[in-house]
């Protein structure tokens, strides 16, 4: 009697499913050794992740001291962009964390600015006002005036950047204007978002 080709290759298929269910049903269940194994490999591949992540990507931060209020408060935790200022720029108006340009002892190595100048602007303090350009510089994250004597004009450096804290109120925040334009190589990268505490949580 002839068996068609096709019933053939059939129930050579069927009878393979059979034989792999068959495995499987009587394959042995793992250790706890693999088990252990296999966990602490998915960590260690979570942790390089986290850690480029890290290196290039983004970082967290907190807020020390007073010099931003209001708009950040002390011991605030920032998720800080750091790859932005490896493809672009600094601009007006950001939040950078700068190495400390003229740290004191039992500062931190690193600071938390608002960037007012870049490249080729001119900055002027007069009256308790604040100018970018000759033009007066509208600051709605700030509460009070600059109390402190006029400053400038000055020029921002090729390659630099002048920056301030929010809070203008006397010798509340050790910026630019005693320290001088820094280089734009030392910002470490552009605050982005407070993501502590949970009342807190928003972009800046």
């Amino acid at each position: 009697m002839n068996i068609p080709a096709e019933t053939m290759e059939a129930d050579d298929r069927h009878a393979g499913r059979r034989e792999r269910s068959r495995r499987r049903r009587g394959a042995k269940p793992k250790g706890w050794r693999e088990e252990l194994l296999d966990w602490l490999k998915s960590l260690a591949v979570a942790v390089v992740v986290v850690a480029v992540l890290k290196l290039f990507v983004f970082d967290l931060t907190i807020v020390e001291g007073i010099s931003m209020e209001p708009t950040l408060r002390t011991g605030e935790r920032l998720l800080v962009n750091k790859i932005g200022y490896r493809l672009g720029g600094p601009a007006r108006g950001d939040i950078a964390v700068l190495v400390d340009p003229a740290p004191a002892y039992g500062d931190g190595k690193y600071i938390v600015k608002r960037i007012i100048g870049v490249t080729g602007d001119t900055i002027e303090i007069r009256g308790g006002v604040l100018y970018v350009n000759g033009e007066r510089l509208v600051e709605p994250y700030t509460d009070v005036a600059i109390a402190s004597p006029d400053f400038g004009p000055l020029t921002v450096e090729p390659g630099k950047v002048f920056v301030m804290g929010d809070n203008r109120r006397s010798g509340a925040s050790k910026d630019s204007r005693s320290f001088g334009t820094v280089p734009a190589g030392s910002l470490l990268g552009k605050a982005e978002f407070i993501l502590w505490p949970i009342p807190r949580w928003k972009k800046i």
